[in-house]
């Protein structure tokens, strides 16, 4: 376990965090000082805890925006899956379709050949 020390709004703070995550964590702080420092600047001091809460709170109203969006393009994957899945199983089927077809002309060529192999044949009689 790591501990690395972050600030917020001036002040630091002793965190841990698993190895390898130092970075990641002071970066993250670093955001979360960027929120208490625009809602300083936008309401002037009204405390440490309203600013921490207030800057929680657009924290998670971000991260629900996230979420949203997230769960459209898990939506639109979903249709594009399915839409590629129907194409797919449509291009089989013309496939089978174009095969078979394919395999009864050659049926009936074949046929046409031996006829007339065979009027060849009997007309070199």
């Amino acid at each position: 376990m790591s501990q690395v020390t972050v600030t917020i709004d001036g002040k630091q703070y002793r965190m841990a965090c698993d190895e390898g995550q130092e970075e990641h964590l002071i970066e993250l702080a670093g955001r979360f000082d960027r929120y208490v420092l625009h809602l300083k600047d936008s309401f002037g001091e009204i405390g440490d805890q309203r600013l921490t809460v207030m800057a929680g709170i657009m924290v998670l109203d971000e991260l629900s925006e996230l979420q949203r969006r997230v769960r459209g393009l898990e939506s639109e994957i979903a249709t594009l899956r399915k839409t590629r899945d129907d194409a797919l199983t449509k291009a089989n089927k013309n496939d089978e379709a174009l095969t078979g077809a394919l395999s009864g002309l050659a049926e009936r060529m074949e046929t046409l050949a031996a006829r007339l192999a065979v009027r060849g044949h009997n007309g070199a009689d």
